[in-house]
């Protein structure tokens, strides 16, 4: 809570937390239709927003900024305060509104306020409720609680007592924040402003991160705001272990009474199963601030797998392929992956990847990884020139389709559709286009981690693809969908882009069948 400069007045706090437990109710799972009674928390917050008050007996916040993990009972906490706000606080013609990103997030607290309208026989004689307008109104006060739109350029002139701000963290710019808070409390002696959000995804521009910035601040007494009141759970990236129950405890204060920590237990086991959850984690369970992207795969599960690849025995055998080309910067790489014949046999993979002879020093000097160790060792192949040599790696992709049952390449269509064609028409190599969207790369990527955290892929520890590997990360959508992406630019994923891609190939070919498919005869394929 945030520093506290006047006295705190109970019977106006008390008066307040009556109003929500003797008026209002649960709404959902298996409290709904009982009478509120607010968790300890939830009492604190109420308390010292209603009760501070100022000499002329005012409140003294006139913003709450409630900052707290997912399940923890704040939408129907701001569906009380936004009940009382427009009947009980005494504000002759109140204009209580509820805001967020767009209209259906909004919704979420009216929803729940209608229906603690519905379920106690005293609020329903004195409110009407319009759901095909979402608007709560009380005409014995020419009062209303009404959510907004989407449509920033038509609340200009409104006149708000009281303001209820969901999930403030997605809001796409500032201008709905800025017109429902510049200047509109001038005919209000103490309009309310209550921001309830989820940490979202960082970005220093951002309305939010603004708001929560300058909310800490006053909240760890950096500079003096008393019309603001932090109240902000959340762990810290630097001093708090993500993994310690006891930070999971101290963050989420309605554990064992809203939920029980064997939720967020079956969360922390999916995390370790799959990382990429891990943002998603962060910021639900613990309410940490993220960045866009996060880490692939713990490397020493990627170690784990470092199996030798039995290249003799490989020989004449079943496989799929993918193909990442580049250019100059970028590595091109043709990542051949061999199903398991058999129960409990790996999945090799035999990585070859190229580069151009001219740029090997610039990338040792520049990037800082070892090129030249890596051409001399045989790891990667090195073409003549300052550019890829297509045509060798044609020629390689032949040789591997000669030596191996190769079922089918997945290729990246960006810039290598010609020699797709000619590795199709003339080579006579099945060649599906594979684009790097979500769609398409998500189940592969995911996939692939499944093959490397349950050690049932064996890539005989190559120290490129190992290098690819630790640069990837992901950027996961709101469906936890992914896709592969580079941690920094001078940093390669190629080799286990092309990895993902042979898994697209195979999935694609097992899905439609290896015998009498039409596509045989439609040409390139597109995925």
């Amino acid at each position: 809570m945030g520093r506290r400069k006047n006295k705190l007045d109970e019977n106006k706090a008390n008066k307040v937390i009556t109003f929500i437990e003797e008026y209002c109710s649960f709404t959902k799972g298996e409290w709904a239709g009982r009478r509120f009674r607010l968790l300890p928390w939830q009492r604190e917050l109420i308390t010292e927003l209603f009760g501070r008050v100022k000499p002329d007996g005012a409140r003294q916040y006139r913003m709450c900024y409630c900052e707290i993990p997912k399940k923890n009972g704040k939408t129907e906490l701001g569906a009380a305060i936004a009940l009382y706000m427009l009947i009980a606080d005494g504000e002759v013609g109140a204009e209580v509104y509820g805001a967020a990103a767009d209209r259906e997030q909004a919704g979420l607290v009216y929803t729940a306020a209608a229906q603690m309208v519905r379920n106690d026989s005293r609020l329903s004689k004195r409110l009407r409720v319009l759901d095909s307008r979402k608007r709560i109104v009380d005409y014995q006060t020419s009062s209303f609680y009404q959510v907004l739109s989407a449509e920033v350029p038509t609340k200009h002139g409104i006149n708000p007592s009281a303001i209820i701000f969901d999930e403030l963290h997605a809001q796409p710019s500032r201008e709905l924040w800025d017109v429902l808070t510049e200047g509109t409390d001038y005919a209000r002696k103490q309009q309310l402003v209550f921001v309830m959000t989820t940490a979202g995804v960082w970005d220093p521009n951002s309305i939010c991160w603004e708001v929560r910035e300058h909310a800490r601040q006053v909240q760890e007494g950096v500079i003096e705001d008393p019309s603001i009141l932090p109240v902000i759970y959340a762990a810290d990236k630097d001093r708090d272990n993500w993994e310690d129950e006891e930070v999971w405890k101290r963050v989420n204060p309605s554990l064992g009474q809203i939920f029980t920590i064997d939720r967020i237990r079956d969360d922390f086991r999916k995390v370790k199963q799959q990382p990429t959850r891990l943002n998603n984690f962060l910021r639900y369970r613990l309410n940490m601030w993220v960045t866009q992207y996060t880490r692939w795969l713990p490397m020493d599960k990627w170690d784990e797998c470092a199996i030798p690849v039995p290249e003799e025995s490989l020989l004449g055998r079943e496989c799929y392929a993918g193909l990442d080309l580049s250019s100059t910067r970028d590595l091109t790489a043709f990542v051949l992956l061999f199903p398991p014949q058999k129960e409990g046999e790996y999945w090799y993979v035999i990585p070859e990847l190229f580069v151009p002879q001219d740029t090997i020093w610039e990338r040792v000097h520049n990037d800082r990884v070892p090129y030249d160790v890596w051409q001399k060792e045989g790891y990667i192949h090195a073409t003549p020139g300052n550019v890829v040599d297509y045509e060798a790696v044609r020629n390689k992709i032949v040789e591997c389709s000669q030596n191996y049952d190769l079922k089918a390449v997945a290729y990246d269509p960006w810039g290598a559709t010609d020699l797709a064609q000619r590795l199709q028409d003339q080579d006579g190599i099945r060649m599906i286009a594979c684009r790097q969207g979500y769609q398409t790369m998500s189940p592969a990527t995911k996939e692939l981690m499944r093959l490397v955290m349950q050690g049932q892929l064996a890539h005989g520890g190559h120290p490129v693809l190992r290098w690819c590997a630790d640069n990837m990360v992901v950027k996961p959508d709101d469906n936890e969908n992914i896709r592969p992406l580079k941690a920094k630019a001078r940093e390669r994923i190629d080799g286990v882009v092309a990895l993902i891609m042979a898994i697209v190939a195979h999935s694609y070919v097992e899905q439609e069948g290896e015998t009498g498919s039409v596509y045989d005869e439609r040409g390139i394929i597109t995925l």
